[in-house]
């Protein structure tokens, strides 16, 4: 059997990808970059504070970490709250520890339900990240798109208008986009997206993506990813972003500047028998020559600068 010419025609093939959201580059041929006080690595932190609805819908997908068994999920649904009233406090008086700032990416039902948890990110100068409604509404391919549009904008109005911060980064529930997600972000306001895992630095994205900015906020370094999904230690968690560190470190040296994200979880590194390694962590990381703890604002205003 013979295939139609047609079949064989692929209108998006292109050099290094296969859609026009951003240039394909290679990290290392890029301008170099100086950090401030001529640090060699961007250290930036960041926490999530989710609100998993107890009747979490299941299409197209349920976000990680949501409910699992039938309905009441109490189980499940009580160690996530955990978090947001217990866990995040560790984390908290931690990062205060050691005077580390932070971003935090907090659902707008968060910032309604718990207004305590706003105050104290101000009162630490953290950073506020828009993460979408709540964990049960996802932004995916093929989604009308004014209730998308309307689910960015109830998210990021809700943000501010209780924050009073400006809120110019996004991280997605799930980190999941549908093809328009990135263009209504940049129809309000946002700066940069913490969706896309392709790099170690900061990238512009092109006007099909809202010419807003990629972060390099990686799925690997992240407590959930370590622990929940891969099943491994705390230990070897901190030995992971030690290695991270030195590895972006040694690159420095000859491509410039990097960045180091770590992501972080209440219910997961806030849990009492888990903070003392985030303590030994952060301990490790000050006595770091070269490196610069920063939010992701801050990085990128300073790729801006260069």
């Amino acid at each position: 059997m013979t295939l139609e010419k047609e079949y064989l025609e692929y209108p998006k093939r292109m050099y290094g990808m296969d859609h026009n959201f951003f240039d394909w580059s290679i990290l290392q041929k890029r301008k170099k970059i100086i950090w401030p006080n001529n640090a060699r690595v961007a250290v930036w932190i960041s926490y999530s504070l989710e609100f998993f609805p107890l009747n979490q819908p299941s299409e197209p997908f349920k976000a990680p970490g949501g409910m699992v068994t039938p309905y009441p999920d109490l189980r499940h649904f009580t160690t996530r709250d955990y978090g947001n009233r217990v866990g995040i406090s560790r984390i908290w008086k931690c990062l205060s520890k050691h005077n580390l700032k932070a971003s935090a990416a907090v659902n707008s039902s968060v910032a309604k339900r718990y207004p305590y948890i706003i105050k104290k990110i101000n009162d630490r100068n953290d950073e506020i990240i828009g993460h979408g409604v709540d964990m049960g509404k996802i932004h995916y391919g093929g989604m009308d798109d004014k209730k998308e549009s309307d689910l960015i904008k109830e998210s990021l109005d809700t943000l501010r208008k209780i924050s009073n911060q400006k809120v110019l980064g996004w991280w997605s529930p799930a980190k999941s986009e549908s093809w328009n997600t990135c263009k209504h972000l940049a129809s309000n306001g946002i700066e940069y997206t913490c969706d896309w895992c392709n790099d170690d630095m900061p990238y512009k994205m092109n006007s099909e993506a809202g010419n807003i900015w990629a972060m390099p906020h990686g799925s690997e370094i992240w407590d959930r990813t370590i622990i929940m999904d891969k099943k491994q230690t705390e230990e070897e968690f901190v030995e992971q972003v030690q290695d991270a560190f030195t590895t972006l470190y040694e690159e420095s040296e000859q491509y410039g500047g990097r960045v180091l994200s770590i992501i972080l979880t209440p219910y997961i590194m806030g849990l009492h028998y888990r903070i003392k390694y985030l303590d030994k962590l952060f301990e490790w990381i000050n006595n770091r020559e070269f490196a610069w703890n920063a939010t992701g604002i801050e990085i990128l205003n300073e790729i801006k600068k260069q």
